[in-house]
């Protein structure tokens, strides 16, 4: 194992990129929908001695570009197991971040023999629609300005987020950008806009029944305390269908905390401890 990028083939040929570090129990973390294996770097220190297994999803990062059509939570689930079975994993505990927990879900309904637990990070059955409408506002569009600063300078500005240094939206910025002559670039395939736009106008989708699923796996729920994506009353719905699942809420961050907050850490370590 190495903790430089690689890649693997998924069936139907696209070029997929990992990490997979260390040794012990899987812990498989999932991103975001526009995000990569990078938004888990700032976890990192705080875990314990564990494999950590990241991956950017399709037309995401290093990963290859494949169209809108392919840019879908069931086809990203095959892909996470494609990536099980390359590394050999036959199960792994998931941290599933927004689009991540999802997926998470999913496999933990369809797949539940290839799943240790999941820990879900601001995400669940019933997604609000003013989070999904401000993620229309962004996705699939490059970012205004020319330099990281500028604009670590308008992220600073995001709702719902208190105290956060200015190091951490370069670092952000930096994460979810590349700067080029012409500007500053999104770091995935602006075709995921059109993905997530077929999505938003189709029917509102039932994901309880993928929640009830998860019945007898661990689980785990952190929330930002002013997300617009999770909010409080489906948290006591969850709680009250789930009432062994560990929660901890983060004060003072919106959609989505970094996990590097104490509350996250806690409840991360205490999830991992508990699948060991």
């Amino acid at each position: 194992m190495t903790d430089a990028i690689q890649h693997f083939q998924a069936a139907d040929g696209a070029r997929l990129a990992f990490r997979d570090e260390g040794e012990g129990l899987p812990l498989l973390c999932l991103p975001g929908l526009t995000r990569s294996m990078a938004d888990f770097d700032y976890l990192i220190p705080h875990l314990p001695p564990l494999r950590l297994i990241r991956m950017d999803y399709r037309g995401r990062g290093a990963s290859d570009w494949t169209g809108a059509a392919t840019y879908s939570v069931e086809q990203e689930a095959k892909d996470v197991q494609a990536l099980l079975d390359h590394l050999g994993v036959a199960r792994a505990a998931i941290l599933g971040t927004s689009r991540g927990g999802l997926i998470g879900m999913l496999l933990g309904a369809v797949a539940s023999d290839r799943v240790l637990g999941l820990c879900l990070n601001d995400v669940g059955p019933e997604i609000a629609r003013e989070g999904l409408l401000r993620i229309f506002d962004y996705v699939g569009r490059n970012p205004a300005g020319k330099t990281f600063q500028g604009l670590a300078e308008r992220l600073a500005q995001t709702p719902g987020f208190d105290g956060v240094p200015m190091t951490r939206w370069l670092a952000e910025a930096r994460k979810h950008a590349i700067e080029t002559p012409e500007g500053l670039r999104i770091t995935y395939d602006p075709a995921l806009r059109d993905a997530f736009l077929a999505a938003f106008d189709g029917p509102p989708a039932d994901l309880w029944p993928l929640f009830d699923a998860l019945a007898g796996l661990p689980l785990a729920l952190i929330r930002g305390a002013n997300s617009d994506l999770l909010t409080a009353a489906t948290v006591r719905k969850m709680r009250a269908r789930r009432p062994d699942m560990m929660f901890a809420e983060v004060p003072g961050r919106a959609h989505i905390p970094f996990l590097d907050e104490p509350e996250a850490v806690a409840l991360i370590r205490s999830f991992v401890a508990s699948l060991q």
